[in-house]
């Protein structure tokens, strides 16, 4: 039986056992938190916790085999990717607009007569009695700049790939990438001096939901740039095609930007006449 020649510019795709895989993972993580969070196994966890990234190593191989085999990713269902990543980043946002939300609202409404609750958790100030904050301009300065810089290396990694620049993509990454991982070590021993907990007080719990999140983001951008960068060396992207660069890069753009917001707003603006650790 002859093949049906293709004539249309969409990615029709091939059955797939991954989002089967990932939703049966999903389920039995899930299921093991709660199981751990009883104190009965964490096993059933980390079997989910496996499945999950196992799922997601083989189905965005197999994305990549894909991308690489210059057929299937056609012009249409390159921008059509861009659409979707354009949705995602603006779902992003709105995440992290509930927990700024979180704040600002402790932040203006902490002697709030109505919320006498609070009133009484906090000591009718803010941030609530016997917080001491961090000083904004020691670590946290030192990892706005680690980030401001690695948004300056991955816009050389992707000009120096539009030009066909080989070691300049790769050397862009590499220096995105090593910036990224200083940025998270830098935030785990600023956790581990911290002057407040997550439990306990309003302000400990935003702080940490707010700039945690961000914290995650910055892992997973340094894996998205990491995978970039082992492709690069494979070769895989040219001038021409390089979306899952691109996409990294608007999401890497995107985790700086939050930053910059978390920086001038929690730590410097937040920390405007109270006491300061240092």
């Amino acid at each position: 039986m002859a093949a049906i020649a293709k004539n249309h510019d969409y990615h029709m795709v091939e059955p797939s056992p991954w989002p089967f895989v990932m939703s049966a993972s999903v389920f039995v993580f899930a299921l093991g938190i709660i199981f751990w969070m009883h104190h009965w196994t964490p096993w059933v966890f980390a079997i989910g916790l496996a499945g999950i990234l196992y799922t997601m190593y083989a189905w965005w191989s197999d994305v990549v085999k894909e991308a690489n085999n210059g057929i299937d990713h056609t012009p249409v269902v390159q921008l059509h990717h861009r659409y979707g990543m354009m949705l995602f980043i603006t779902s992003e946002v709105m995440l992290f607009v509930a927990f700024f939300w979180a704040y600002f609202d402790g932040f203006f409404r902490f002697d709030d007569i109505e919320q006498y609750a609070r009133v009484a958790a906090t000591g009718g100030h803010w941030p609530p009695v016997g917080v001491e904050l961090f000083d904004p301009f020691h670590l946290p300065l030192f990892n706005t700049l680690l980030l401001l810089t690695s948004g300056t290396t991955v816009t050389w990694a992707h000009h120096a790939l539009l030009e066909n620049d080989r070691e300049g993509l790769k050397w862009g990454l590499v220096l995105t990438v090593l910036l990224g991982a200083v940025f998270t070590v830098v935030q785990a021993i600023e956790y581990s001096e911290a002057g407040f907990t997550f439990a306990g007080n309003l302000y400990g719990a935003t702080f940490f939901m707010a700039t945690g999140l961000h914290g995650f983001h910055v892992l997973v951008g340094t894996i998205f740039l990491t995978v970039c960068l082992i492709r690069a060396i494979r070769g895989d992207f040219t001038p021409e095609r390089h979306l899952g660069f691109e996409l990294a890069a608007w999401y890497w753009h995107f985790v700086d930007v939050v930053w910059l917001f978390l920086f001038a707003s929690i730590y410097v603006w937040g920390s405007w006449g109270v006491a300061i650790s240092h």
